[in-house]
C-alpha cells in the first residue's frame, strides 16, 4: 500500500497557506513540528461523569507517545452525555443521540483541519462506538483506547456497583431495606473513577474495541486508575504512527463483516450489553455494508456463553484484567472455533496472531469453549407477531426464559415509573412501554431505573417487560428492548391494549415474541390508531427525529459508506 502525501499538507504547504502556518504557530509548534504529520487526539475527557474523568489525563500520554514517535498532536475534545447522569428522566433522551454527536465531531474536525491520524479515547457508553464510527466514516489511520473501568466498592464484606445501588432503592421502596443502607452503598459503590464495573455497555464496547481490531489487545480491562495506563497509551500511539508514517492498514481495512461477527462474538460469550446489536450494525453502516440485526442473532446463536460477567454472572471487569484481559476470551473463542483469526488488527498483524502468546483460561472468570457456560450467547434476538424486525434479550444468567401473561400497557416511561414505584402491578403480567423507540422518544431512552426497581421489590423472576426503547447493559431479568418496528412507525406494539396476552420464548430453537391476535384484529387496531401529531421539538431532538432510521439497522441518522477524499 502506497500512501499518498500527508493530508496535512492542504492546510501546511505553500505560500496560500501562510496563515494557517501563523495559527499553528500560535499553537507553540515550530517548523520541524508543523512539517510532521499531524494527528487529532480526541477524547470525551470532562466532569460529567466518573467514566470520562481520567480521559484527559490519558490523552497527555497519548500526545507523549504521538510526539516522541514523529507526529504533532492536536487535542480535541467532544462532547459526552452520562448514562448515569441521564437515567430515568428525560436528559436520556440525550444519550443515545450523543453518539451521533460523536461521530458527527470526529468527522468535522478530522476533516476540517485535515488531520492524518486519529488517536481516539472513551469511556462511557455512547462514545466508545461513537468515536469508532467517526473513525470508520474518516478512514484515516486511527488506533482507539478504552478509558478502563472503575473498581467496586466493598459493603458487608463483598464487592458492590452502581448496580447494586439501583438494585437497593427498589428494595427501599418495597420495605425490604432501610434508607439508611441505601445511602451506605451508593457511597460505597463507585470508589474510583472509571466506567461501570460489570460486563455493561462501556465494558462490552470497550472489548469490542479490542475484537474489531481497533484497539491493542489487553487495553481495554485495565482499570481507569492503574498506572498502567500511561505506558498503554504511548504504545498506542507507537503503533499509530506506525500506520500513519508506513504501510499501516486503515479502519475500513480493519472493520470487516468477519470483524463485525468476531465483535459479535465476543458479546455473545460475555454475556454483554444489549446496545451492542444497536452500535455494531451503525459502526458497519458507517464502512459501507449492512450488517442487520438478523446478522446478529445469527452470531449470537451459534456462540456459547464462557464469560461469568455480572449481571447475568459473578464476576468484574477487574477480574477479567487479572486472568488476563479480553484476549483471554478472544483467544478460547478461536481456540473453540469461534473467531476469525485472519481478521486484521491496527498493528497490521492478524488477531490470530496477535493471540498467540494469550494466556489460556482460567476456568472459572473465563472457561474454556468445551467447559461453557451455556452453548449459545448471553444475548438473543427475538421475532414474532410483536416484533417482525427483531427484539433483544439478554439470557446470561436468567433461570427463566418463557413467559406468557396479560399486557399492561404505559406509553412513556414517566408513566410506567410511577407505578413501579407505587407497585402497581401483578406477578405475572407482561409491562409494555411504547413510544420510547429512536423516532417515538425521541432519542430510545434505556429502562435502567426501572428494571433495577422491579429487580429491588424482589419481582424480577415474576413479570416481564417490552419496550421499543432501550436497555442498559446493567439491566438483568425477562427484559425485552429494542422491539422493531416502533411505535411509532406504526409497529405491533404500537396495536397493544391492557390484557392482551403476550408470550415470550427465548429457548434455544424457540426465540419468539408474539402477541395473541388475530391479523384481522390487528389489520383493524392499525386502521383505528390515530393520525400521527409529532409535538414541535425544536432543537437538537427535532433534528434527529427526522434523519433517524430503525433500531434494526443500527439507529443511524445518513446514508453511510461515503469514500472522500482530502479535496472534498
Amino acid at each position: 500500500m502506497t500512501r499518498p502525501p500527508y493530508r496535512s499538507a492542504t492546510i501546511t504547504d505553500g505560500i496560500i497557506r501562510t496563515t494557517t502556518r501563523s495559527f499553528l504557530y500560535g499553537l507553540g509548534q515550530d517548523d520541524e513540528d508543523i512539517a510532521r504529520p499531524h494527528i487529532g487526539v480526541i477524547h470525551t475527557g470532562g466532569e460529567m461523569s466518573p467514566c470520562n474523568l481520567t480521559l484527559q489525563a490519558q490523552a497527555q500520554h497519548a500526545k507523549t507517545g504521538v510526539y516522541a514517535h514523529g507526529g504533532t498532536p492536536h487535542e480535541c475534545p467532544v462532547v459526552s452525555v452520562s448514562d448515569g447522569l441521564s437515567v430515568a428522566h428525560s436528559g436520556m433522551r440525550f444519550s443515545l443521540i450523543s453518539r451521533e454527536l460523536i461521530a458527527d465531531s470526529v468527522e468535522a474536525t478530522v476533516r476540517g483541519h485535515q488531520w492524518d491520524g486519529i488517536f481516539g479515547i472513551g469511556g462511557c457508553d455512547k462514545n466508545i462506538p461513537g468515536i469508532l464510527m467517526g473513525m470508520a466514516r474518516c478512514n484515516v489511520p486511527s488506533v482507539f483506547l478504552y478509558g478502563g473501568s472503575a473498581l467496586p466498592g466493598r459493603r458487608h464484606g463483598r464487592d458492590v456497583n452502581i448496580v447494586d445501588t439501583y438494585e437497593m432503592i427498589g428494595k427501599v421502596l418495597a420495605g425490604a431495606e432501610p434508607v439508611e443502607e441505601l445511602e451506605a452503598v451508593a457511597r460505597a459503590c463507585l470508589p474510583t473513577a472509571g466506567s461501570c464495573a460489570g460486563q455493561y455497555t462501556a465494558n462490552t464496547m470497550g472489548m469490542v474495541s479490542e475484537a474489531l481490531g481497533m484497539a491493542l489487545l489487553g487495553s481495554s480491562m485495565v482499570p481507569a486508575v492503574f498506572s498502567e495506563r500511561a505506558p498503554l497509551a504511548r504504545r498506542s500511539a507507537r503503533v499509530l504512527m506506525a500506520a500513519v508514517t508506513g504501510d499501516g492498514p486503515l479502519p475500513r481495512d480493519i472493520i470487516t463483516r468477519r470483524s463485525i461477527e468476531n465483535a459479535c462474538a465476543l458479546v455473545a460469550a460475555t454475556g454483554g450489553s444489549t446496545n451492542a446489536a444497536l452500535h455494531l450494525p451503525a459502526i458497519a453502516h458507517e464502512c459501507g455494508f449492512i450488517f442487520t440485526m438478523d446478522d446478529v442473532a445469527a452470531v449470537f446463536a451459534r456462540t456459547p456463553l464462557i464469560a461469568d460477567l455480572k449481571p447475568g454472572g459473578r464476576f468484574l471487569a477487574r477480574d477479567v484484567f487479572y486472568v488476563g484481559g479480553a484476549p483471554v476470551i478472544l483467544r478460547s473463542l478461536l481456540d473453540g472455533g469461534h473467531l476469525h483469526g485472519d481478521c486484521l488488527t491496527v498493528t497490521g498483524r492478524s488477531i490470530g496472531e496477535e493471540l498467540t502468546q494469550a494466556p489460556l483460561p482460567d476456568g472459572e472468570v473465563v472457561r474454556a469453549v468445551a467447559d461453557a457456560i451455556a452453548p449459545t450467547g448471553g444475548v438473543v434476538v427475538l421475532k414474532g407477531s410483536l416484533a417482525p424486525d427483531g427484539a433483544l434479550l439478554k439470557v446470561a444468567g436468567l433461570r427463566k426464559l418463557e413467559h406468557r401473561g396479560p399486557a399492561r400497557v404505559f406509553e412513556s416511561e414517566e408513566h410506567c415509573l410511577e407505578a413501579i414505584k407505587a407497585m402497581a402491578y401483578d406477578p405475572g403480567d407482561v409491562i409494555v412501554i411504547r413510544n420510547e423507540g429512536p423516532r417515538g422518544g425521541p432519542g430510545m431512552r434505556e429502562m435502567l431505573g426501572i428494571t433495577a426497581l422491579i429487580y429491588g421489590q424482589g419481582r424480577g423472576e415474576t413479570v416481564a417487560l417490552v419496550t421499543d426503547g432501550r436497555f442498559s447493559g446493567a439491566t438483568r431479568g425477562l427484559c425485552i428492548g429494542y422491539v422493531c418496528p416502533e411505535a411509532a412507525d406504526s409497529g405491533p406494539i404500537a396495536l397493544v391494549r391492557d390484557g392482551d396476552m403476550i408470550a415470550i420464548d427465548a429457548r434455544a430453537g424457540e426465540l419468539v415474541l408474539d402477541v395473541d391476535l388475530s391479523a384481522q384484529e390487528m389489520a383493524a387496531r392499525r386502521a383505528a390508531l390515530p393520525s400521527a401529531h409529532l409535538e414541535r421539538l425544536g432543537g437538537l431532538l427535532e433534528k434527529y427525529r427526522g434523519s433517524v432510521g430503525p433500531a434494526h439497522l443500527g439507529a443511524v441518522t445518513h446514508s453511510g459508506g461515503v469514500v472522500w477524499s482530502r479535496d472534498q
